[in-house]
């Protein structure tokens, strides 16, 4: 989630930079038990978040002595049912170094964003995904799952599951995009 009313020193920290690399380490090991030889997987990040997570997955995966996967960034927000959708839609699926777009048909498309909470956006990213191709299967990575669907939908690669209160609000924070590593909790006045 993004915005921030107040500080986040006055928020219970639930991640350190240490923790976000032990757990983007363990989420690249299962990703590569599950798919051993990594071909025809892609990385699709959700914006803000999602894609440097991919790419610290993808990085992770790397070290490991596998070959990185490509990464790509999904922005699904025209097809989001419970905001305002933009007036001219873009398309939804970007190389995030500046090469092709990766292909998803016929690819294992894992999608990747920081916080799933009620769906919504992991929703929109699988409409989104559908208007960029036919994927042989789509799988969903998270930094963070706090629970609260709103739909039946859930992760195959889950980093820390957060019991929260529908009003809480979870705050990740990560170096390519906000200089740290982290991630908050603030609770909601009870």
């Amino acid at each position: 989630m993004t915005g921030l009313a107040q500080p986040l020193e006055h928020s219970p920290q639930l991640l350190d930079a240490g923790a976000v690399q032990r757990i983007t380490l363990r989420l690249a090991h299962e990703i590569a038990e599950r798919h051993p030889l990594l071909d025809g997987v892609v990385l699709v990040g959700i914006p803000t978040r999602g894609v440097p997570l991919a790419r610290a997955v993808a990085r992770q995966l790397e070290g490991l002595g596998h070959p990185s996967p490509p990464v790509a960034a999904l922005d699904p927000s025209a097809h989001r049912d419970d905001r305002p959708r933009p007036a001219a839609p873009h398309p939804a699926l970007d190389d995030v170094d500046g090469g092709p777009t990766p292909r998803i048909d016929g690819a294992v498309v894992i999608v990747v964003d920081d916080v799933l909470f009620t769906g919504r956006t992991l929703r929109a990213a699988l409409d989104a995904l559908v208007d960029c191709g036919r994927p042989a299967a789509v799988e969903v990575l998270t930094l963070i799952d706090r629970g609260h669907r709103e739909l039946p939908l859930r992760a195959t690669y889950v980093g820390k599951n957060v019991p929260t209160a529908a009003g809480d609000r979870v705050f990740v924070r990560l170096r390519e995009v906000d200089g740290i590593d982290g991630a908050w909790l603030r609770r909601s006045a009870p």
